[in-house]
């Protein structure tokens, strides 16, 4: 096939995970593709900067250990993740509780029979515990397909399904499927929240070693040298030509739109946008870290702004200098007016510590960080728009990492079958794997 500086088989517009999760199945079926990003990096959304040592993610992605498409998806054979500690740290009523780790019902009991004062715990005793590690171990081995077959509704109307008592349902399955979904009011599909809650049953919740950036940074360097090129701005597109203001007009047998959603609907007119979830994170140094370890902290009261938080060097010694502190909280919806000062009197009471003296390294709102999935959601939305046209990202599955991977692997195997190119085959005939 023809492949020459200004040609590509596929051309694909954006490099975030989606696209460049595309562009490795692609290549590995043998057919040449070029990837072009308006940013001077790749990873979209999921970026990194550094600042005097610390490594500050712009969006505080959750992934899990168990995600299918981390394992499946190619060029993340070297990705290192960082575990959270296992289960959760709920606030509330003035005190912390682990709970939440995913297990059998007597694990469960025997953990909650160990919590100081689970009698009296507002996230139940011993017995609460003991069904919600069952419910979650349920969940674990149920297949998607079923879950995908459950009636839909929004989120926030089905956490009494779960046969889980109230007080179990309030202080821990809305503040983690809150954090998980980046939904402060659940509005998601109940259907989304089983899928994410099913991942996050089956492994433990982790981040990239190095920061968010390191996963999209790591598929961008395992494609060859000069697929993706960086700031390369694109005023035009149709199926057979990419029209750019750096390097006039490049030739395509296939476009892929792999931007987000507002992006590709300014390439292709009638693209439906969906709305989104805005978030903000922030960044503090302490001169001590708070006494959580690696936890996952959750406000179960929704006393204050911060949805969850994290000391992050503790769960990532590599996004901070030796010796000091990084705390990430992350705030859902819209930001109060005096951000910092509001969001630390809050950390004061999640962690049990003063916060007078923490500093703010950075704060950053991403307006439309998290695609809305209301019901009806179909997290499988054509990637196919018409024969040599597809679009790819969270925004046409479920918005996670996973949905922006899955998408871009679904985007190349319709691109390679209206090709010719066996799906599921690279050119020499090996079979390429299928996550799970």
């Amino acid at each position: 096939m023809l492949s020459t500086a200004h040609h590509a088989d596929v051309v694909i517009i954006g490099a975030g995970v989606a696209g460049l999760s595309a562009a490795h199945r692609l290549i590995s079926a043998g057919v040449s593709t070029s990837v072009l990003e308006a940013a001077p990096h790749v990873g979209g959304r999921m970026s990194t900067y550094d600042m005097d040592g610390f490594r500050l993610d712009h969006t505080g992605s959750l992934l899990s250990t168990s995600c299918p498409e981390l394992r499946a998806a190619r060029g993340l054979g070297g990705l290192v993740v960082r575990s959270f500690a296992p289960g959760v740290l709920v606030h509330s009523r003035g005190r912390r509780y682990r709970t939440g780790q995913p297990g059998s019902a007597r694990g469960a009991l025997k953990a909650a029979r160990a919590m100081k004062g689970a009698s009296g715990a507002p996230l139940g005793g011993a017995i609460d515990q003991a069904r919600l590690g069952a419910a979650l171990s349920r969940l674990a081995v149920t297949p998607a397909a079923r879950l995908l077959a459950r009636p839909e509704r929004p989120t926030s109307e089905s956490l009494t399904d779960r046969g889980l008592p109230a007080r179990t349902v309030d202080g821990f399955l809305r503040p983690l499927l809150t954090a998980l979904l980046g939904d402060p009011a659940l509005t998601t599909s109940s259907r989304c929240a089983d899928l994410a809650l099913r991942d996050y049953a089956r492994g433990r919740l982790c981040v990239p070693s190095g920061g968010s950036a390191s996963l999209p940074e790591l598929l961008a360097a395992t494609l060859p040298p000069g697929t993706v090129r960086t700031g390369v701005h694109v005023t035009a597109a149709d199926i057979t030509s990419v029209r750019t203001k750096e390097h006039g007009e490049l030739g395509c047998r296939s476009l892929l739109l792999a931007t987000g959603a507002e992006a590709a609907a300014e390439l292709l007119p009638g693209l439906r946008v969906p709305d989104f979830h805005p978030l903000t994170v922030l960044h503090h140094t302490a001169p001590a870290p708070p006494p959580t370890g690696a936890s996952l902290l959750l406000d179960a009261d929704r006393s204050g702004p911060v949805a969850y938080t994290a000391v992050m060097s503790e769960v990532d010694p590599s996004r901070a200098p030796a010796g000091r502190t990084l705390i990430s909280s992350t705030v859902l919806g819209p930001p109060p007016a005096d951000l910092d000062r509001t969001v630390r009197a809050h950390l004061a009471a999640l962690y049990g510590t003063p916060t007078g003296d923490w500093e703010l390294l950075a704060a950053h709102h991403s307006p439309e960080a998290v695609p809305a999935m209301p019901p009806p959601h179909d997290p499988r939305r054509p990637v196919r728009l018409l024969d040599g046209l597809y679009v790819c990202g969270d925004h046409r599955d479920t918005s996670t990492v996973r949905g922006a991977l899955h998408s871009g692997r679904r985007a190349a195997t319709a691109i390679l079958a209206d090709l010719g190119v066996r799906p599921g085959h690279d050119g020499e005939g090996r079979e390429l794997s299928e996550a799970a």
